[in-house]
């Protein structure tokens, strides 16, 4: 009997350093612990002097060398300050040194989902740093891992073997209190921290939107009397509590302390730990302004919201009305402006906001129905289209983003699909303005052919269906597709219609609403581009030679205020001087054989006086552009010179020179007396065979 306990001992013993050396973190493990039945302390194991860990502080290894495997056996300890359960924190676990009143926070970067099961909020956890690493993005010092050379999360297959789980019990993580105030680079040692921020509230200009929209990430400004300056509260898309309405009130806020460069911001565990529904706020609010009963007022459609105009440019609503209508355009790819379109059964209207990224806010994505309190809005005539929105020196413009929350509120109802209403071009009216449109067979007419939706500035294409009829399709030379070239086929275009000054024309939101793959309607071939180029950081070479006869300056590209768009520009001014100069700029051989009907078309932009530019076009090229037979060119030519703006060359014939090998070029004087900037952009070279 005797021999029979010694052998159950020697079974639990070693049972209970397998639990231990494998991740000792279900709560099953600590009931057995409270029994005596399984020792499962880290301490224990990491204090041994047998097991040869050196204990380092979390000050300490922050302060180790950056982007260097660690080869030293040491480890830290530290109790979870986040939780990922509700998804707004991902692949990262926080930790502080102490459950409260703690003294270092820190990050710990993981290449694991679902953190929390093993590491739950509270738990107490020691982590083996060697064959790990310091290093730091957004100015964040943070554990990770050297992989394939750079600094990066810890994989997941090394995270359980580093991180180790206690099995005391969890403790409660008592927030520290900061204000906003606070936070600045003295206090980064609290970056990982779980804190609290009293008397805080969301900032006006994000009230009554959600969260984060759906799988989309972020910042919402919060406020607090410690300073006029906003912090920033990032919240993801794929978080649980993400499409519920943050609160309106003040109260006491807890996140994650973190920060991103100069940034500092924080991370929601679980919106349960917010508690913001006091009045009145620091900025005056009252009462809550997003709750919303439809009681209360009379509901419009936007047919009677466009009755409630009279003359003029704008007339005030004064009824206390509200408008429900659908979101069918917003300006998630740039293509729109601070304003979206919404439709109900009776008709469609265009909403002005000023404010970025509208997209982002839940009440205004697309297929959304959205509550617009009427009362103290305007509606009005801008280019004879009805739009909502508030007077701006004289006009209907644009709703403050200060006052947002005062006029829109979200539905709550779920995003349903935006059915178009099919027409031809011929059966437009201006009852469909602003509504979604369908036009079926609808093609580019041929002169816009092989051209980027906008090119410089904001665009007119063409678009023609198979009898003949005709529409414009403008496009944003912001809009994330403006650069792409436009589809050659015949297909069905998916819109909204505005309307300017008598002319009908389509806004397209995303260029798959008008993809053309179908044969075009006369079965002609569409043209072949022989020679493109939109340039970009740097002079492609392999297209283009800049050749310098005179002078220091060269053809070079650049995006300057234009954002991501480059062009090719040449400019003798520097300094203050102008300079002399004959810069060439001459593009690779292009081969005409079997075509027809070439044309070559560009961009040009010209600032300052001086000499005009020049194009030409040669099928002997030397080698060098002295010795060449060049023929001059007559394309259109930008002639503003006292602003810059885009102007499109049109189409310049080069039939002349069928089933030759030519090069285009571009050539730019300037003197000592006038030193003039051209720029170029989206040169093309089209054919039919």
């Amino acid at each position: 009997m005797k021999k029979y306990f010694s052998l159950i001992k020697l079974f639990t013993l070693v049972f209970s350093a397998f639990l231990f050396n494998s991740c000792v973190h279900d709560d099953e493990y600590d009931a057995l612990n409270a029994d005596n039945l399984l020792v499962c302390t880290g301490a224990a194991y990491y204090e041994n002097p047998a097991n040869g860990f050196e204990k380092w502080t979390l000050q300490e290894v922050k302060a180790k060398p950056q982007n260097q495997t660690i080869t030293d056996k040491a480890y830290i300890e530290g109790y979870v300050s986040s939780s990922d359960e509700t998804g707004n924190i991902y692949k990262y676990i926080y930790i502080q040194d102490a459950p409260e009143n703690p003294t270092q926070g820190f990050t710990i970067s993981v290449n694991s989902l679902s953190n929390y099961a093993n590491y739950p909020q509270g738990s107490k956890i020691y982590i083996e740093v060697k064959d790990l690493a310091v290093g730091a993005y957004g100015g964040v010092t943070q554990l990770g891992a050297m992989v394939n050379g750079a600094f990066d999360r810890i994989p997941e297959t090394m995270v359980t073997e580093h991180i180790k789980r206690s099995c005391d019990p969890l403790q409660q993580i008592v927030p520290k209190v900061m204000t906003l105030a606070q936070m600045v680079s003295a206090n980064d040692q609290y970056l990982g921290c779980l804190i609290q921020v009293d008397n805080a509230e969301f900032d006006s200009k994000v009230l009554c939107s959600t969260f984060a929209p759906p799988s989309t990430t972020v910042d919402r400004a919060i406020n607090d009397p410690s300073t006029s300056t906003s912090r920033v509260v990032r919240n993801s898309g794929y978080a649980s509590f993400a499409t519920k309405t943050l609160p309106a009130g003040k109260g006491k806020f807890v996140g994650i302390y973190s920060k991103f460069n100069t940034t500092y911001q924080m991370y929601i565990v679980r919106d349960t730990d917010l508690e913001m529904n006091t009045f009145p706020r620091k900025d005056g609010i009252t009462a809550d302004p997003c709750s919303f009963n439809p009681a209360n007022s009379a509901q419009k459609t936007v047919a009677e919201v466009k009755q409630m105009y009279t003359s003029g440019n704008y007339t005030q609503i004064t009824q206390d009305a509200y408008l429900k209508a659908k979101v069918i355009a917003n300006d998630e790819t740039g293509n729109l402006y601070k304003y979206v379109y919404i439709e109900d059964a009776t008709g469609g209207i265009r909403v002005n906001i000023n404010k970025l990224n509208l997209y982002q806010d839940g009440r205004f994505r697309v297929g959304k129905n959205l509550i617009i309190k009427l009362k103290d809005l305007y509606i009005g005539k801008s280019g004879g289209e009805f739009q909502l929105g508030a007077p701006f020196n004289g006009n209907i413009g644009q709703v403050e983003e200060k006052d947002v929350y005062k006029f829109f509120i979200d539905s709550k109802e779920n995003i349903t699909p935006v059915t178009a209403t099919e027409k031809t071009i011929p059966q437009l009216s201006f009852e469909d303005v602003g509504k979604w449109i369908k036009i079926k067979n609808v093609q580019y007419v041929e002169s816009d052919l092989g051209e980027p939706y906008a090119a410089g500035t904001t665009t007119n294409r063409t678009l023609k269906d198979c009898s003949g009829n005709e529409i414009l399709l403008r496009t944003s030379n912001f809009a994330t597709f403006a650069n792409n070239t436009i589809d050659a086929g015949q297909g069905d275009v998916y819109a909204v219609l505005s309307y300017y000054n008598g002319t009908y024309q389509l806004w397209i939101p995303y260029q798959v609403n008008a993809d053309f793959d179908n044969e075009r309607c006369d079965g002609a071939v569409a043209p072949t581009i022989l020679f493109s180029d939109e340039f970009g950081t740097t002079l492609n070479a392999t297209n283009w030679t800049a050749v310098s006869v005179t002078g220091a300056q060269v053809w070079k590209t650049s995006n300057q205020g234009t954002g991501s768009n480059y062009y090719a520009v040449m400019n003798g001014y520097v300094n203050g001087i102008n300079n002399a100069n004959e810069d060439w700029l001459i593009s690779k051989e292009i081969d005409m054989s079997g075509m027809s009907q070439i044309n070559l078309t560009f961009d040009s932009d010209v600032r300052y006086s001086g000499t005009p530019l020049k194009a030409f076009v040669t099928d002997n090229y030397t080698g060098s552009p002295a010795t060449t037979s060049w023929t001059e060119l007559s394309p259109v030519w930008d002639t503003n010179s006292g602003a810059f703006g885009f102007v499109n060359s049109g189409n310049v014939s080069l039939n002349s020179f069928v089933g030759k090998k030519v090069r285009i070029a571009f050539k730019y004087v300037s003197t000592t007396s006038a030193a003039n900037t051209w720029e170029i952009d989206n040169v093309k070279v089209k054919a039919k065979p």
